[in-house]
């Protein structure tokens, strides 16, 4: 389908001229908390990542009982007025069932809010409920994506939107507004493993966010090649083709707290979504293999923890951003705002340093 080179010797390792980017992903997860306790707690961990100097700060976006997520640019902007650098990002955006024009000017809100913190992860999402929800046919969950992501590239780039597609109304020298404070938010594009959707964000030159809660790392590396080389043939600067990694994980002061601290919740989690997809239930076993030097997961103390991103990064032929998804292991408040502060206060400058 794609003229797009491939081998495996084409890219040698890429780091980036700049500090590798550290950030935590939440679902906003209500867990056993009441939702107003749980808003606060999780706004309390998004101040709490800003203090300690990370990055990056996602909020996903769902449709069911389990998560209060459904509206992440709103508990961003709150997230907004109590913080002071840390970028502010949806994790994801589930495209394929919003109005661009919509998602546009709430990101540009937030921007205006953040004084230009703004930034948003834009994917077709991992669960269906959004589709029916708003009216849409599951069996469209390329083509929407496909479609809706076009324009919303053109709302970011022309203030007067002329546009026409399947499956909205068309645009006729519409004017958007607001306009965001940054030239360009920053859009990247969520993918799980297809690589005909490395490829279209290659092609776009749009920075690259890989979902990797399973198996081992490495394994995306061809993915990742056919991203920078689609790139490349489209004329894109190599500083664009970002790739970034969200990751399951916990950090603890050891490796056999995170361990005891962690599993128990990922294994109840994990063993609940596999029943709605047909996955087997999570043994110790299977998680210990994930969590093994190669394994997907970054569950452990600092140094562990970072050396593992380290080996991950030399996998992938360089990473620029890796975000933590820790809040799905039913782990109490305290526990996460520790591991939050370990992330910020050991990890992040044991990787500056390299």
């Amino acid at each position: 389908m794609y003229n797009v080179r491939e081998s495996s010797n084409e890219f040698t390792p890429r780091f980036s001229i700049q500090p590798m980017e550290l950030g935590i992903d939440s679902f906003a997860s209500r867990e056993h908390e009441q939702p107003v306790e749980a808003i606060q707690h999780l706004l309390e961990r998004i101040e709490t990542a800003d203090r300690v100097g990370l990055d990056v700060f996602g909020v996903g976006e769902h449709h069911r009982a389990e998560f209060l997520d459904s509206a992440p640019s709103v508990i961003l902007a709150a997230a907004a007025a109590r913080t002071q650098r840390i970028k502010l990002t949806s994790a994801v955006t589930v495209l394929s069932a919003a109005d661009p024009v919509r998602v546009f000017q709430q990101f540009a809100t937030l921007d205006l809010v953040s004084k230009g913190r703004a930034e948003m992860v834009v994917g077709r999402g991992s669960f269906t409920e959004s589709f029916p929800l708003f009216g849409l046919d599951f069996n469209d969950y390329d083509a929407l994506f496909a479609e809706k992501l076009e324009l919303l590239l053109k709302l970011r780039a022309e203030e007067r939107v002329t546009w026409s597609g399947k499956f909205r109304p068309a645009l006729n020298d519409q004017a958007v507004y607001p306009r965001p404070l940054q030239a360009e938010i920053p859009i990247w594009v969520g993918v799980g493993g297809t690589p005909e959707s490395f490829v279209r964000a290659g092609l776009l030159g749009l920075p690259l966010m890989v979902a990797v809660i399973g198996g081992e790392t490495h394994r995306f590396r061809r993915a990742v090649d056919l991203y920078r080389a689609a790139g490349a043939q489209a004329g894109h600067a190599p500083e664009k083709l970002k790739v970034g990694l969200h990751s399951l994980g916990y950090v603890a002061p050891s490796r056999e707290e995170a361990i005891n601290d962690y599993f128990p919740g990922y294994a109840k989690t994990f063993t609940r979504i596999g029943r709605e997809r047909g996955w087997p239930p999570v043994s110790r076993e299977r998680f210990d293999a994930q969590n093994g030097p190669t394994g997907a997961l970054l569950v452990g103390d600092p140094d562990e923890v970072g050396e593992k991103i380290l080996r991950h990064a030399a996998a992938l032929g360089g990473i620029d951003r890796v975000t933590f998804q820790m809040d799905n292991a039913e782990l109490p408040r305290e526990k996460l705002l520790r591991s939050i502060q370990l992330i910020g206060e050991r990890i992040k400058p044991a990787l500056s340093a390299h």
